[in-house]
């Protein structure tokens, strides 16, 4: 696996993919690390969780600069990122035991029921590289604390942040086979979800890859849960906050280069704010800096891949040639590395590109419409259902709406964005089950019922 530093074009570092030989070992490292680490206490796999959470602490620099030379994440943002992966770890080690405690149930005189929550076994995750150390340890911690043990494949793009990650968890006195980083092509994740030693997969990507993970652990029974794309509407209403509104929108579509499931992609606004909104928006979005990632001034990093870069460019022209007007950006930007602007596109033609397509860079559509009816109808004309934002100084109106949204997080004068204490995921094309919180922490057990009489 070559890795290649996005804002140079330059390959940096090589890395030897493992075999099916390799594979085969880890799986059995996991079958039988399993049997002894389900025995574990609750209380001990919180204890070495919290070690983990220093861990991410104490070495943040070091993993945020792996982050940003792999996949061009701004370092300020990779710190923030390895900070957050911390307090995951933290939210965990706190209310694993709690998550976990059984559930009575009503039963007759002289008997008791409960639901029990024992781990499933060894659980294969396929994650990205937009988020290359966030997306894991959210599925890592809380499943590995709920006694289960995990297999990563990650992005072909990001093998030092794979394992980086191991050696986190290997340093906090996690036992071998815990948690593996499988260095490994894609064409080998359909044999190990196969495989009987798995017993369940989850992954965070593209439609295609949910529906081929989904497809392969549905032929074998396996459990599964999948976060794919989103195209977030930002719903900004007659009564709405506009200079919040726009600062908080301009950085919801352009962090992390726009490179995220949840950024904000529609901006769908009522008529009677139009023209301010548009006009705060491109202010905000043109003060951004664009340029070297390691630089702590630096707002927006490169692409993370040509390929990707140029797929993006490919939406954005197709788009202006059906009749969308470019505002601001609109072209790669004529330097060394992968760049792409911030770029506003305003009157969207129907099924172009960019109004029926996820696009994954700073890409924002501008949507005029006449009312709240129109504005939910159109935040509605999606196959995805990730995440929606809504902005409005009434917070009983913001509220109602939310109610009317089809997505699986809908957030009120703030941005989309996934946090430890509350469930996440998405309906529609853009997946099923919940990541975090407590829903997250029961996705991957056994929902036992014991009936005592």
């Amino acid at each position: 696996m070559d890795v290649v530093d996005p804002s140079t074009g330059t390959r940096i570092e090589t890395y030897e993919e493992h075999t099916e030989g390799d594979v085969t070992e880890a799986l059995d490292r996991a079958t039988e690390t399993f049997d002894d680490w389900r025995t574990r206490s609750v209380r001990d796999r919180e204890q070495l969780l919290a070690t983990a959470g220093e861990v991410l602490r104490d070495n943040k620099r070091e993993y945020a600069e792996t982050m940003t030379r792999e996949m061009g994440k701004p370092i300020t943002q990779a710190i923030a990122e390895v900070e957050k992966c911390a307090w995951v770890c933290d939210h965990y080690a706190e209310y694993a035991s709690t998550y976990l405690d059984s559930d009575p149930h009503p039963s007759p005189p002289g008997s008791t029921v409960e639901t029990e929550y024992e781990p499933l076994g060894p659980v294969l995750a396929v994650m990205p590289w937009n988020f290359p150390f966030w997306q894991v340890f959210r599925f890592a911690a809380p499943y590995l604390t709920a006694g289960n043990v995990g297999l990563l494949k990650h992005a072909s793009n990001v093998p030092g942040c794979a394992l980086a990650i191991e050696d986190v968890f290997r340093e906090a006195g996690y036992p071998e086979g815990v948690f593996q980083s499988l260095l490994i092509p894609s064409d080998l994740v359909d044999d190990i979800i196969a495989d009987d030693r798995v017993r369940g997969a989850t992954l965070t990507g593209s439609g295609p890859a949910g529906r081929a993970v989904a497809a392969t652990a549905g032929e074998h029974l396996k459990k599964t849960v999948l976060e794919l794309g989103g195209s977030d509407p930002f719903i900004v209403l007659d009564d709405a906050d506009i200079g919040s509104a726009a600062e908080t929108g301009a950085w919801a579509r352009n962090l992390n280069g726009g490179q995220s499931c949840i950024a904000a992609k529609r901006f769908i606004v009522h008529t009677d704010v139009y023209d301010d909104f548009l006009d705060a928006f491109v202010d905000e979005i043109d003060s951004f800096v664009v340029g070297d990632p390691m630089d702590e001034k630096t707002d927006i990093g490169p692409q993370a891949r040509q390929d990707l870069m140029e797929e993006l460019h490919e939406q954005v022209a197709e788009s202006v040639d059906a009749g969308a007007t470019v505002v601001t950006g609109g072209e790669p930007i004529d330097r060394e590395g992968v760049f792409y602007p911030p770029t506003i596109l305003t009157d969207i033609p129907e099924g172009c590109p960019v109004d029926s397509d996820e696009t994954f860079g700073p890409v924002a559509t501008v949507y005029e419409v006449a009312d709240e009816d129109e504005a939910v109808s159109k935040a509605n004309d999606t196959n995805f259902g990730l995440g929606a934002s809504i902005w409005t100084e009434n917070r009983d109106r913001g509220k109602r709406i939310a109610s009317r949204i089809d997505a699986g997080c809908v957030y009120v004068n703030q941005l989309v964005k996934s946090d430890p204490r509350a469930p996440f995921g998405g309906v529609k094309d853009s997946g099923y089950g919940r990541e975090l919180s407590e829903a997250g922490i029961k996705e991957f057990v056994n929902r036992k019922t014991v009936w005592v009489e």
